[in-house]
């Protein structure tokens, strides 16, 4: 059996609750999250698949853990109003650990969706990031391509949020699953807050296998669906990417899905 604990911790460190137990652990948290609280979810046995809890109000997250220690801070102000006005408030609060079952480690799924990704989220994938984040503003982190939410025909706040490029014509998006995955299809749902956004008529996709895949894409609301097979990525990379000539200056990504299973 595997030992799991969930802690809440103070800015300065100290423990306001914690729960301890094997194989599943539910915490139920009775006052107002303050600014610099986090939580902290530890495990005995690492490198191994976990669903977690953050907030009742979000959906669970299937994980990896690749360290035993991974820590969720609570986010405030600017840096809520990427997340559903309903986490993280009042005077209750849901969290729950629990291993993975056989069963969801051989399904087929959307091997790209974390919905408790993070700037800091070590050893907890699949984990975002980009080299830019428009003004380095959370409603367009990359980490919002990967929580779960599509509603992509407006920008700023949820539900939608977006990865955003600051119209930089270099941007790259990578996705880290932190072991090796088999896949068979890509989904992009564009941003498409017509006449805001521009779109994008092409893109490369790049795998840690050293190959590359060259998509085309068009204005549209619907997801661009790709077959792409590959087996053992580790991580895919989204860049080289050709705007319309269109006036907008400001294509986005509201999400990408990537379709497959574990290695």
């Amino acid at each position: 059996m595997t030992k799991l604990s969930i802690t809440i911790l103070n800015a300065q460190g100290e423990t306001k609750s914690r729960t301890d137990g094997e194989e599943q652990v539910v915490l139920v948290y009775e006052e107002e999250y303050q600014s610099g609280d986090r939580i902290v979810f530890e495990t005995e046995e690492a490198n191994t698949y976990y669903v977690i809890r953050v907030d009742g109000a979000m959906d669970e997250a299937y994980v990896y853990l690749t360290e035993k220690r991974t820590e969720y801070v609570i986010p405030f102000d600017e840096k809520k109003i990427s997340y559903n006005p309903a986490c993280f408030t009042g005077e209750r609060h849901y969290i729950t650990m629990r291993k993975a079952r056989e069963y969801e480690n051989k399904s087929y799924r959307n091997l790209a969706e974390n919905v408790m990704d993070h700037h800091e989220a070590a050893g907890c994938y699949p984990h975002a990031y980009a080299n830019v984040e428009t003004r380095g503003e959370s409603v367009f982190a990359a980490r919002n391509a990967i929580d779960g939410v599509v509603a992509n025909e407006s920008h700023g706040a949820w539900p939608y949020e977006s990865w955003g490029i600051n119209r930089q014509d270099d941007a790259q998006f990578t996705l880290e699953f932190g072991r090796p995955v088999n896949l068979d299809q890509i989904c992009l749902y564009t941003r498409a807050d017509f006449p805001h956004d521009n779109w994008w008529i092409q893109a490369t996709f790049s795998f840690s296998d050293g190959s590359t895949e060259v998509v085309k894409m068009e204005k549209s609301v619907k997801p661009h669906v790709f077959t792409i097979e590959k087996k053992g990525i580790t991580w895919v990379k989204l860049d080289h990417l050709v705007k319309a000539e269109d006036p907008s200056p400001f294509p986005a990504l509201t999400q990408i899905q990537v379709y497959g299973w574990n290695s």
